[in-house]
């Protein structure tokens, strides 16, 4: 199994370990300095927390439950995200529900035919051979899937050294550090980078066409097993070469930062070749096919 992207799971703390759901109201969740802070209005006798500026445990807590009379920052949500705390917005005392749910069909047709053939599997098997062929230009004879990554790691380090020629950056393999990621040379840190924004352009992907992210065929293990098989469709087209001309790019500006141009040039790719719905169609003909 593919337990993580990147080794950046483990720097987060798990679910398991957090202290589950933290209310607030009548104040504006905001960030400041790098951490979330909850400014607390008048309150109410029914409200825990003195009128005040609180810091919250950003990964102490699962969900936020925002309650009436709250506002609620872009910066905070970013900080959130990246936290992967969860935010509800609900009624007094929790007794309504509500956040705008993502903007999804209005039928399950195809989260049905994912969760179908992902149940079986040798349809699960089959899927990912699928993606497989995608990616690699042709169906492999193979059904087992730990031959199958593989090849396809054999292929990773193929495509990063023809690409990194194409481009101009000197390009001596990936590596990661999870506990110092800045400590990665130009063209890994700018790859952290740029899967990070392919995959949440998969997310939306995924959002979009109302399946299951849990659900993946290639990766197994994380909550977004599903978009990271989708995001990985597009790693030698738009991942690896946004990355590298990024990279080149940062060496010749060291002032603006890395992380600021690859997202930048990535954002710029993902629209101009419309890779959101060419995600969508790959989704679609994923299950269509495999019914």
């Amino acid at each position: 199994m593919l337990k993580g992207r990147l080794g950046l799971d483990s720097a987060h703390i798990p679910h398991a370990d957090r202290a589950g759901l933290l209310y607030l109201a009548r104040g504006a969740l905001t960030a400041r300095f790098g951490t979330l802070t909850f400014e607390q209005g008048t309150s109410s006798t029914t409200d825990a927390l003195e009128p005040g500026e609180y810091s919250i445990p950003l990964q102490g807590v699962s969900i936020i439950l925002l309650g009436p009379g709250s506002t609620v920052s872009h910066d905070a949500l970013r900080l959130l995200s990246y936290a992967r705390t969860a935010l509800a917005a609900v009624g007094e005392d929790g007794v309504r529900f509500y956040t705008a749910p993502p903007l999804i069909p209005d039928r399950s047709g195809l989260a049905r035919k994912q969760a179908r053939i992902w149940a079986d599997e040798n349809s699960r098997l089959m899927c990912a051979r699928r993606m497989y062929a995608w990616r690699l230009g042709k169906v492999l004879p193979h059904r087992d899937l730990d031959v199958l990554r593989g090849i396809e790691g054999a292929r990773m380090k193929e495509s990063y050294a023809l690409i990194a020629r194409q481009v101009g950056v000197n390009w001596r393999g990936r590596r990661y550090d999870r506990a110092n990621p800045n400590a990665a040379d130009l063209p890994n840190q700018a790859l952290n980078h740029a899967s990070s924004a392919v995959e949440a352009a998969a997310a939306i992907a995924v959002s979009a066409t109302a399946t299951i992210p849990q659900l993946g065929f290639i990766h197994e293990s994380p909550g977004q097993s599903f978009v990271l098989d989708i995001a990985d469709l597009f790693r030698d087209t738009v991942t690896i070469p946004c990355a590298f001309r990024a990279a080149k790019k940062a060496a010749d500006h060291p002032d603006i930062g890395v992380e600021r141009i690859t997202r930048r040039l990535t954002g710029e790719t993902l629209a101009e070749e419309n890779i959101i719905p060419a995600m969508i169609d790959r989704i679609k003909s994923l299950f269509v096919e495999e019914e």
